[in-house]
């Protein structure tokens, strides 16, 4: 009786531990699948998160780009505009340079009439050569200014330079020819200021 006993329980216990084995192996069996699908599943949001910061990054590089080009070209438009000013400062001392001359011109012309009428006796009284020496001092501040007379008698006409109201002949001198200077001409800076009024050969 305590045999038979004995070998029902051993019979209980052996289909016991049958039943459970397959249940045990299942489990170990779906353990590395589990695994497996979280480690791709991780590799997943792993492989979203780079893609996001790249896309960041791009972003942050784009923008950086742009403000790059808008400062070089807010540095070039400072440099267009200081060279600008500079130009337009420079033009307009030299238009009131000019102003200032041609309003000095027609003293100079006087000064020249003046002393070309003094008597050849008088010359060398005190007021003359007071009056040639503040004519040669005009001259010298006018050579200093880069104003400085237009070449004439002798020259091959120039109408750039020359303002021709006469025409005459002289055989001594070829045709074209500026043969007589009726009134100076001046340049300022290779800028002519007044033309030269001359007489020219036929």
């Amino acid at each position: 009786m305590a045999e038979e006993k004995k070998d029902l329980e051993d019979q209980v216990m052996q289909e016991a531990a049958e039943e459970t084995a397959p249940a045990g192996e299942e489990a170990q069996a779906e353990e590395p699948e589990q695994q497996e699908e979280e480690k791709k599943e991780e590799k997943k949001h792993l492989g979203r998160k780079k893609d996001k910061n790249a896309e960041k990054i791009q972003k942050l590089e784009d923008k950086l780009a742009e403000l790059e080009d808008k400062r070089v070209r807010q540095l070039a438009e400072f440099e267009n505009f200081r060279k600008r000013s500079e130009k337009e400062k420079s033009q307009m001392f030299e238009i009131g340079a000019k102003t200032v001359v041609e309003k000095l011109l027609p003293v100079i012309d006087n000064f020249e009439r003046g002393l070309l009428a003094v008597p050849e006796e008088e010359k060398d009284t005190p007021f003359v050569q007071g009056v040639e020496l503040v004519y040669k001092q005009l001259l010298t501040v006018f050579e200093e200014l880069g104003v400085k007379p237009i070449e004439a008698v002798g020259e091959v006409f120039d109408p750039n330079l020359h303002n021709a109201v006469m025409m005459v002949d002289d055989d001594s001198l070829e045709s074209g020819t500026v043969a007589e200077e009726m009134q100076k001409g001046y340049l300022y800076k290779e800028s002519v200021v007044r033309h030269s009024m001359v007489k020219v050969v036929n």
